[in-house]
């Protein structure tokens, strides 16, 4: 009775094993290593529990790292300090936005009423932010495996683009008033701008020790829309002087159309990025021929194609490709030997690699 037990189960186990040897490139009939007798002598040391979590101590991984999860729990980002921060920054950048377009009615000043665009557009983009961090918070689903973590880089986009909107307005509105500038109340315009900037500074302050403004791409779109408000303001101030101490009435277009040629300039580094993330591009920060060569050089590797890298949201990037190994090599051993170098050297935990001998034959990806 007992032998006819393990007999079933050398059988379960064995078509467990061929059923996901397929995308590890090899089968039951062909695997490139020499172990494939284990299939029916896999001695139950790890048990039933293989049904469920397919730790098996034999491989067929896959190449996913499973450690981490895969349904959208691969994350560890800790998004609530993202949240704080832009909640924080939302409430000051709302309260300044109708003290400076109040303001600027007031004092006829194009710097202030410019700002308070800015600062209008700041809002959205705080608040798109804070919708897309929860979005991303998401879980997984059948229909969206990698969840919803792509809506931070499109509210990064939006708020790139918005930012270049205002800018060429604000451009466009200042070339006008070149040519006949209006009087401007500069007492009361620096007055106002003053407090924006301070508003503004408190803004970047709790995005910078809150948020993740240096990886995350949809925080950073939102800290710069607010940098690009603090830039205002400071203009705003710097006209307000000039116009006070000389009656320069000019230096309000001037000023204004300086802080938004610079504001341009930053959002163009985002809708750069945002663009080259939601075309699949590879990661700034990583070298494909340095990652293909370093791939090439382990041990029984013959050949790597099939080779990608992309990045999914800010501080997700993801690797898939087909290496070809030496026939009569472990392919597990190659595999999990990819697994770690690309996650140690590269820093990709999530990597899909196929492992193939040279029995297999499948159609090039035509790029």
């Amino acid at each position: 009775m007992s032998h006819e037990h393990n007999h079933q189960e050398g059988k379960h186990q064995h078509t467990d094993t061929k059923a996901h040897s397929h995308a590890a490139g090899e089968s039951a009939e062909h695997s490139c290593s020499g172990d494939h007798d284990h299939g029916h002598d896999h001695g139950h040391s790890h048990g039933h529990n293989h049904g469920h979590n397919h730790g098996h101590n034999h491989g067929h991984n896959h190449g996913h790292d499973h450690d981490h999860g895969h349904l959208g729990h691969h994350h560890h980002f800790d998004m609530s300090g993202n949240k704080t921060g832009l909640f924080i920054a939302l409430i000051i950048t709302a309260g300044i936005m109708v003290l400076e377009f109040v303001g600027g009615l007031v004092t006829n000043s194009l710097a202030l009423l410019s700002d308070s665009g800015h600062m209008l557009s700041d809002v959205s983009a705080l608040i798109l932010s804070l919708v897309a961090v929860w979005f991303a918070a998401r879980p997984a689903s059948a229909v969206r495996t990698y969840g919803f973590h792509r809506f931070e880089i499109l509210a990064a986009l939006f708020n790139g683009v918005t930012l270049v909107v205002i800018s060429v307005f604000i451009i466009w509105e200042a070339i006008g008033r070149l040519f006949d500038p209006p009087s401007v109340a500069s007492g009361s315009m620096m007055l106002i701008a003053a407090v924006g900037l301070l508003a503004n500074l408190a803004s970047a302050w709790a995005l910078l020790r809150k948020g993740d403004v240096h990886n995350n791409l949809n925080v950073r779109s939102a800290y710069l829309h607010v940098l690009g408000d603090a830039l205002g303001s400071v203009g705003a101030v710097l006209a307000g002087l000039l116009i006070y101490l000389f009656d320069w009435n000019i230096a309000d277009p001037i000023i204004s159309i300086i802080v938004a040629v610079l504001i341009v300039k930053s959002a163009w580094s985002v809708l750069k990025h945002t663009v080259h993330i939601l075309m699949e591009g590879t990661p700034a920060n990583l070298d494909e021929k340095e990652v293909r060569s370093a791939l090439g050089g382990l041990e029984g590797v013959v050949d790597v194609h099939d080779l990608h890298i992309w990045t999914i949201t800010s501080g997700l990037d993801s690797l898939s490709c087909h290496l070809q190994v030496a026939d009569g090599m472990d392919c597990q051993k190659v595999l999990q030997a990819a697994i770690a170098l690309i996650e140690e050297r590269f820093g990709i935990r999530h990597s899909t690699i196929q492992v193939e001998s040279s029995r297999i034959r499948h159609m090039e990806l035509q790029v």
